[in-house]
């Protein structure tokens, strides 16, 4: 492995958890078509786009709407979504995530975010680390969503870094093979189901070393 020179971390699941916000907005969407949605149901939207989630959510309930519709339901989503993270702070990173950016910032690594999601800013903003990351690229960078590795690739460009140069922590599925389709070395954290996917795997980010990486 090259020394590692930047980190591309995924936001929601690595940095931080506003998985139940999502499930939450995701449900009240669903139950205003008349579509069952359970904890089950949302496991298949992780690390899904909020277009290709609204769409699976249509076809777990077998309906069609008009376009006008479909973008009223994105809208109400992200509104739901972004009224129940306005309390959000430092006190909800997730275990080793403020030592691991001090520790990277202090040895000249590069940090970056890779997300989904279209809120990462506004996010990062809310937990007061948005000053560690020099690039941010998210929903709104991209054209093709994961599991196609163009976000990491775009994060790796603005870097100025080679993929191999590069660890990206992941905690979806979807996550993981775009971390590996591009040529990353894919770090599985926090979800059990893909530590055999992943490359390297921890329970949570106190686990990782970076002596061993840089």
């Amino acid at each position: 492995m090259s020394p590692i020179k930047g980190l591309l971390f995924d936001l929601d699941g690595v940095l931080v958890t506003t998985e139940h916000n999502h499930f939450i907005a995701w449900q009240r969407c669903a139950n205003s078509l008349g579509i069952a949605f359970t904890e089950n149901e949302n496991e298949l939207l992780k690390g899904v786009s909020r277009i290709d989630s609204l769409k699976k959510i249509l076809e777990l309930g077998h309906k069609t709407i008009s376009s006008i519709e479909f973008e009223d339901l994105l809208k109400s989503k992200n509104d739901f979504y972004l009224e129940s993270i306005q309390s959000l702070s430092a006190s909800d990173l997730l275990p080793g995530v403020a030592a691991l950016l001090e520790e990277a910032k202090a040895k000249g690594i590069l940090l970056g975010v890779g997300s989904s999601s279209k809120n990462a800013k506004f996010i990062l903003n809310k937990l007061g680390i948005a000053d560690y990351f020099a690039v941010v690229i998210d929903g709104n960078g991209v054209n093709d969503p994961k599991p196609h590795p163009e976000v990491f690739l775009n994060g790796a460009k603005a870097f100025n870094l080679a993929p191999n140069e590069v660890l990206v922590f992941e905690d979806a599925a979807s996550g993981i093979a775009a971390a590996k389709a591009g040529g990353f070395t894919a770090v599985g954290v926090g979800n059990p189901n893909i530590a055999k996917q992943a490359d390297l795997y921890f329970n949570d980010l106190t686990e990782f070393s970076l002596a061993n990486y840089a």
